[in-house]
């Protein structure tokens, strides 16, 4: 997750893990409804109705043409949003907030068609469904997609598993 201003060093850095990793790596990249499912296995959450997630998932795909590519031809988002209650697996994500998110309920939205998923108030839990989810064809063109998916896997101590030899 970005949480710093996009600096010429932070592009050097991405492009610099692109060229490292991006030949070791294959298209991985999970559905919605497996997002879904890493959720409520790992997590207690609390469903949030009304149309204010929906709202906001399906616009951050339909508005930006590289989420907008993933839908199917003739499909439409399928939005659904979460709280991540301060329980359990939680509980850890709760304890370990950056500071510009202390305080904040952690809320996931996810949409089920494109795999498309946003993260307010924890950025352990971006990388976490970042790293999940994994990236397609597409994604593995892209320098900061690439460079982000390595960064999340080192932080989970995962890479390895995810590198083709």
């Amino acid at each position: 997750m970005i949480t710093q201003e996009v600096t010429p060093e932070l592009l050097a850095a991405w492009k610099a893990a692109f060229d490292c990793y991006r030949h070791r790596l294959k298209p991985d990249r999970k559905t919605g409804p497996d997002l879904l499912a890493y959720l409520e296995q790992n997590y207690s959450l609390t469903e949030i109705t009304g149309t204010a997630i929906q709202t906001v998932v399906s616009d951050n795909i339909l508005l930006n043409k590289c989420h907008a590519q993933k839908l199917s031809p003739g499909k439409s988002p399928v939005p659904k949003g979460f709280f991540i209650e301060n329980t359990g697996a939680g509980k850890i994500l709760y304890e370990n907030q950056d500071d510009l998110f202390r305080g904040i309920r952690i809320l996931a939205g996810l949409d089920l068609e494109t795999g498309f998923f946003l993260v307010e108030g924890s950025s352990r839990l971006w990388d976490e469904l970042f790293a999940f989810r994994g990236l397609d064809a597409d994604d593995l063109a892209n320098p900061y997609l690439v460079a982000e998916y390595i960064s999340c896997h080192e932080k989970a101590g995962t890479l390895d598993a995810v590198l083709a030899p």
